[in-house]
């Protein structure tokens, strides 16, 4: 084979790197997180199991791979090369080479950060910017007779969809609750008590809220600050449902600050 058909020490690096190297470092990463209970900032509960394992598994091949030669991935390609013109194999190299340096960078670039920044759970900004985009988390369930759904189970989730969506708002009247979330803007001087709720994944995160009634609360509160609000849900007259608290009260972001 000709000389110029042979890959560099470098490409072969590259190439491996781009292949087993950024595979152990994200499986490492993914597996401390699971360890550390952070997963939960990224994928739902259910998910980290599979997650977990998917990763340990690809760290096992991803060390088996180290046995082999420095540079057998492309040896399928040298076959290639052997058939052809020694235009046509330049030409391909040059290109595998280009699209092996992309990669890597654009790869390199994401797995730095997921190593050099710590794990966040999405801001109140993205809550705000998202605002009317919530699906539906509990609709129809207020079609049944009073008494049978449970709103002691309700977290912010249901209890957005509930107040957005409810038929039936004199069935909530009264309704005890103790929820927690951070402070987005509402208006006419109350607050609205927000979440973000996520069904598999943050990419499909989107925030649920409910308005607590500003009459009641003690003080001002800024937009991102975490609260417990416990109360009681009023219907008015127009059948719009708010929270009237009792007590609200300051708290640090949980460690799962999301609901599901």
């Amino acid at each position: 084979m000709d000389a110029r058909t042979e890959p560099s020490t470098g490409h072969a690096l590259a190439t491996r790197w781009l292949g087993v190297g950024l595979a152990a470092v994200i499986s490492v990463v993914t597996l401390g997180l699971a360890v550390t209970g952070r997963l939960t900032l990224y994928i739902s509960p259910e998910t980290v199991w599979f997650a977990a394992a998917a990763a340990a598994v690809t760290l096992v091949l991803a060390i088996w791979s180290c046995t082999l030669p420095l540079g057998s991935e492309g040896d399928h390609d040298h076959t290639a090369a052997e058939s052809g013109s020694d235009a046509v194999a330049v030409r391909r190299r040059m290109l595998q080479t280009a699209g092996v340096v992309t990669g890597g960078v654009i790869a390199s670039g994401v797995v730095l950060a997921a190593l050099l920044l710590p794990p966040a759970s999405l801001s109140a900004e993205l809550a705000v910017s998202r605002a009317g985009e919530s699906p539906t988390l509990f609709a129809g369930a207020d079609d049944v007779s009073l008494g049978v759904a449970d709103t002691t189970t309700f977290g912010v989730g249901e209890w957005s969809t509930a107040f957005a969506t409810s038929t039936r708002p004199e069935n909530y009247d009264g309704a005890p609750v103790t929820l927690t979330g951070f402070v987005t803007p509402a208006e006419g001087g109350d607050v609205n008590l927000t979440r973000m709720v996520i069904s598999h994944c943050v990419i499909d995160a989107q925030p649920a809220s409910v308005q607590v009634d500003g009459a009641g609360l003690d003080e001002s509160y800024d937009t991102g600050q975490w609260i417990e609000v416990a109360g009681t849900v009023r219907a008015d007259s127009d059948g719009t449902l708010r929270v009237e608290p009792t007590s609200v009260t300051k708290i640090d972001e949980p460690k799962d600050p999301y609901e599901y």
